[in-house]
């Protein structure tokens, strides 16, 4: 089944081109401990997932690339041609000359609908082109103009194009130390509004992954490439096919894999509460764990322990919350790796951050003519924190 990349704004459109690029250096890469026929499945599935099947000397990626500053499109477009090892579809993009800046209310109200039509049909050309849609994955930032706001629309149109397609939005979480002066309120806007429309919402913090360069790769002078380069190839381990034996060797083409549980349940569901002495304060309890293992060994790991029922809510089988992807297939360079997609409490903190800075800010109407000159009310800013202190609320009395 395939997927259909839609990469929003700046930082999506940088990092879509970071992640079809480790995808496709994996493909013509090592293939690990399997069979050569095993490897042959693997590149099938990978390039029906990730690439078009068209007349052409290179894969085509199935992407749908969003701006409103042309040059980002342009820069993308030309820097994955001069690669040689694959290209994106020339008539797969729409940029205008009408950059949004820092608004999210811009992109949300003015440009979304004003170019509804002409994504939207960009999009579907591309799920035409798929034999199997499996579903949608979106690339944007939280806290930009483009990205967040026309994101946000965007993600709506799909759930109203595609009701029964999978959705998952990847996001840029900002750094604490902040990018633009309105970001936690684009932040409060877009997460509250994909939360409605999202079937999953898959978090890179910027100041993690930047420690991640600093500290474990010894990078001096970190760019905006390096932190993008580091979340391609954490999206890749985690998208790339994963080889199964159940019913016979076979690459599973499940294409998003997320099949686990991906929201807590609503305030004043009737649950059981979780509370245990033994849990220490701070305890990180999750919902869910997904762990993909690819190469050498990968078959012979013990994951024991990601049943332990102390680390999942009382309400939920361990057996029924965790999840485990191996394959012998080895990803990129690496002889073997491991990831880790988890579905806890781990964001409350950021999150908790975000919303009572931007409360502050409104409680002070600052910056607010910003976004009501654009016809965001201030009833839709307390809708949006609502939605997310409910969200705080769920996932703290895990």
């Amino acid at each position: 089944m395939s997927i259909v990349t839609v990469q929003l704004g700046q930082c999506g459109n940088q990092i879509g081109h970071e992640v079809f690029s480790a995808v496709c250096s994996d493909v013509h890469g090592t293939h690990g401990l399997c069979s050569k026929k095993e490897n042959e499945s693997y590149h099938d599935a990978c390039k029906e997932r990730f690439f078009c099947q068209e007349e052409s000397e290179v894969p085509v990626a199935r992407a749908v690339l969003v701006d409103m500053e042309p040059k980002v499109i342009s820069q993308t477009l030309s820097v994955a041609a001069r690669s040689g090892c694959w290209k994106y579809d020339d008539r797969s993009h729409f940029s205008q000359k009408q950059g949004s800046g820092n608004n999210w209310a811009n992109g949300y109200s003015v440009h979304g609908p004003r170019h509804k039509e002409a994504i939207m049909n960009l999009v579907q050309k591309e799920a035409e082109k798929c034999d199997r849609l499996g579903g949608f994955f979106t690339i944007m930032s939280m806290a930009g103009g483009t990205g967040s706001g026309l994101g946000a629309f965007v993600t709506q149109c799909l759930r109203d194009a595609f009701p029964t397609s999978f959705i998952l939005n990847h996001i840029i979480w900002p750094y604490g130390t902040g990018e633009v002066i309105v970001q936690n309120y684009n932040s409060v806007l877009t997460l509250s509004h994909l939360y409605q429309s999202s079937d999953a919402l898959l978090v890179h913090e910027n100041d993690v992954i930047h420690r991640i360069c600093a500290q474990l790769m010894n990078i001096k002078q970190i760019s905006f490439r390096d932190v993008n380069q580091v979340i391609a190839h954490q999206l890749g381990s985690v998208f790339q096919p994963t080889y199964t034996v159940e019913g016979g060797s076979h690459y599973s083409r499940n294409p998003l894999g997320i099949d686990w549980q991906v929201r807590p349940p609503q305030p004043g569901s009737c649950i059981p509460s979780s509370r245990s002495t033994n849990k220490p304060l701070h305890f990180n309890t999750s919902i869910a764990n997904l762990v993909i293992l690819r190469g050498k060994e990968s078959h012979s790991v013990d994951l024991g322990s990601f049943q332990d029922p102390s680390l999942y809510t009382s309400w939920l089988n361990p057996q029924d919350a965790f999840n485990a992807w191996r394959t012998p297939r080895a990803f990129n360079k690496y002889e073997k790796s491991a990831a880790l997609v988890s579905n806890s409490q781990f964001l409350l903190k950021p999150l908790d951050s975000v919303v009572g800075k931007a409360w502050n800010m409104f409680a002070s109407k600052a910056y607010i003519h910003q976004y009501t000159k654009f016809g965001i009310e201030e009833e839709d800013f307390l809708d949006s924190f609502t939605a997310l202190e409910q969200v705080i609320s769920s996932y703290s009395i895990l």
